[in-house]
């Protein structure tokens, strides 16, 4: 079982007992309005099910990991990576905070500790990130860990009618925030 720690957070493997909060990030349509329209809880159970699967980086699958408050253990939300190419040594990364987790630093402090174990254990080279045009917040959580925008994917993809510009962003693990 995977654990990171930083001042105030523990990041960890996801584990059986977090279905529920897997379920209720996933299925939150305020909190996946610039991801994708909520799933059905069948498709989740799915899901939920293949990322308890044991995990290796090459594999290509999403490593989905829980963050938690170190003092309480309270559930903030979920972070986490895949490999996108292998032979060039990109990851991208992720994390999706339940809304009581936002505006507090948590995605920005999770995701430097994902960057920091992931370079150390993987000889990342590059992380990349994309997010919603309009999902200011995500942005600054990227621009806050040294991400820098790379371009825009214009109608990138579409969540339910409306179609979706993605600002594409890169982090060379050589300028990552020590």
């Amino acid at each position: 079982m995977l654990e990171l720690y930083t001042d105030r957070l523990k990041v960890r493997s996801l584990n059986r007992d977090d279905w529920s909060d897997f379920l209720s990030i996933h299925q939150d349509p305020m909190i996946n309005q610039f991801v994708r329209r909520p799933d059905d809880i069948d498709t989740l159970k799915e899901k939920f099910e293949h990322r308890l699967s044991p995990w290796s980086y090459s594999s290509g699958d999403w490593l989905t990991l829980v963050i938690e408050e170190l003092e309480t253990g309270r559930f903030i939300g979920f972070t986490g990576l895949y490999c996108k190419n292998l032979d060039f040594g990109h990851a991208e990364v992720g994390y999706m905070l339940a809304t009581e987790g936002q505006g507090k630093g948590y995605a920005t402090e999770s995701l430097k500790a994902v960057i920091d174990w992931a370079v150390l254990s993987f000889s990342v080279h590059k992380f990349i990130a994309l997010c919603a045009k309009a999902n200011v917040g995500s942005a600054k959580v990227l621009e806050r860990n040294g991400f820098q925008l790379e371009g825009i994917l214009r109608d990138n993809y579409k969540v339910d009618e409306t179609w979706i510009d993605d600002c594409s962003y890169g982090l060379l693990s050589k300028d990552r925030i020590i």
